[in-house]
């Protein structure tokens, strides 16, 4: 499996939050940030703090991508 954050970019659009805004709202670093952007894992606890700046479920920002699907 594979994590894609691709909702939560699009979410930001949506809601015209960038990412140093959403990153100093939800006391996140700047390497939580830096690891969103790679599409790599991080806490659920930064995720929810994320969800608390932007009222939003964890399933609106996070999608789960089999192996398979990502070579497409």
């Amino acid at each position: 499996m594979s994590i894609n954050y691709n909702k939560l970019w699009k979410l930001m659009i949506d809601k015209k939050i960038n990412k140093t805004t959403l990153r100093n709202k939800a006391k996140i670093s700047t390497n939580a940030m830096a690891k969103l952007g790679k599409n790599e894992s991080v806490s659920l606890d930064i995720l929810v703090k994320i969800c608390e700046v932007l009222e939003c479920n964890i399933c609106d920002i996070v999608e789960n991508i089999s192996e398979n699907e990502v070579g497409k």
